[in-house]
């Protein structure tokens, strides 16, 4: 398992990356779990050379780099180029999932297209929109937007392929038309899909179960193993606890470092990129790990490939505060290394209001 957790670290780049700006590393990945904004901002950066908010966000105002809901009902990051084949594959049976979720907030097809129509003529009226603008377009058109009716509406739309995020104006997230924004992609058969999407999945979190990639993709057993097998010339398969594992070849397994320490945020690939995290789980944390206050989706320290700690982070003014709660005691290189860091992570954040 201990070679699993290296080839994971080295092919998820927390060990060394060679990426430059972040178009590069979203390629790399596909799709990058993005709901919690500020979070998959530190995801990208740290997995770069050099990095900072500023940079990420401007790679968003560029258009090199799109938020979207193209799998999981789930924001992500993704390359513009692959947008649209990744959502003619995969979110029409997210919105086939969704059914239930519609009629409990007493949306039918009728009510989302109309939803959908409105929020089209509005950005095409005014370029951009932030979500309670949105809303009040909604609401004046006497499509209701209370409890979850109003974000039900928007991914709708995302997922239909109408619309994705913009960049920010202050600390509002604003919505665009997606031909607009991202005038052309790639147009893949589904067959064409199955095996960019796997052989991607592989690319950035192998090795992998296709238990995992099931998970990852929201593709069903069937279509994995297909989407496997059309690719199969460029994997190996090795076998672990009689459990198979699929990854891209290496020219050896990388060592393990006397110490490998990361901040990963909420949400970060290499915990929910796959379906078993029992890789990152240490025996001796166990028990902190499966506090309902904790589990796998805070924030997390990772040393070595193995969770030991949460973190939190809190904005006063101008200043971010990070505070460490240790799941075992942390020795003398390790406390340097979290602190080494944090002072990154803070260096992430300011070097944008030093500009």
């Amino acid at each position: 398992m201990n070679d699993i957790v290296q080839l994971r670290l080295a092919n998820q780049k927390l060990r060394k990356s060679a990426f430059h700006n972040p178009e590069e590393m979203v390629k790399w990945f596909c799709a990058i779990q993005a709901q919690d904004y500020l979070g998959a901002l530190w995801s990208i950066g740290q997995r770069m050379q050099t990095a900072s908010e500023s940079i990420i966000e401007k790679a968003i105002t560029d258009r090199k780099i799109v938020r979207t809901w193209p799998m999981r009902g789930t924001l992500h990051f993704v390359s513009p180029e692959d947008v649209r084949w990744m959502q003619k594959l995969l979110t029409p049976r997210i919105i086939a999932k969704s059914k239930s979720l519609y009629r409990e907030q007493g949306l039918d097809s009728k009510t989302l297209d109309k939803g959908k129509k409105i929020i089209e003529k509005a950005l095409q009226d005014n370029g951009k929109l932030t979500r309670p603008q949105i809303y009040q377009v909604l609401e004046a058109k006497k499509i209701a937007v209370t409890e979850q009716r109003g974000i039900h509406i928007i991914g709708y739309a995302a997922q239909e392929g109408l619309i994705c995020l913009g960049p920010r104006e202050g600390k509002q997230h604003t919505f665009v038309l997606l031909d607009e924004w991202v005038p052309e992609s790639k147009q893949l058969t589904v067959d064409e899909s199955l095996a960019a999407l796997a052989s991607r999945y592989f690319d950035g979190h192998g090795p992998a179960t296709m238990q995992d990639f099931s998970w990852w993709s929201g593709l069903n057993l069937t279509e994995v193993k297909k989407s496997i097998a059309m690719i199969e010339k460029e994997l190996i398969k090795i076998v672990v606890d009689d459990q198979e594992y699929w990854m891209k070849p290496v020219d050896t397994i990388p060592k393990a470092k006397s110490l490998q320490l990361s901040l990963l945020s909420w949400f970060d690939e290499y915990i929910i990129g796959y379906k078993d995290r029992s890789a990152a789980f240490d025996p001796s944390t166990q028990k902190f790990i499966e506090k309902p206050k904790n589990g796998i989706y805070t924030p997390v320290v990772l040393i070595n490939g193995k969770i030991a700690g949460n973190w939190k982070r809190t904005f006063v003014k101008n200043e971010v505060r990070v505070d460490v709660e240790q799941f075992r005691k942390f020795d003398q290189k390790e406390t340097k290394a979290v602190n080494d860091v944090i002072k990154k992570y803070k260096a992430f954040l300011n070097s944008e209001k030093e500009e």
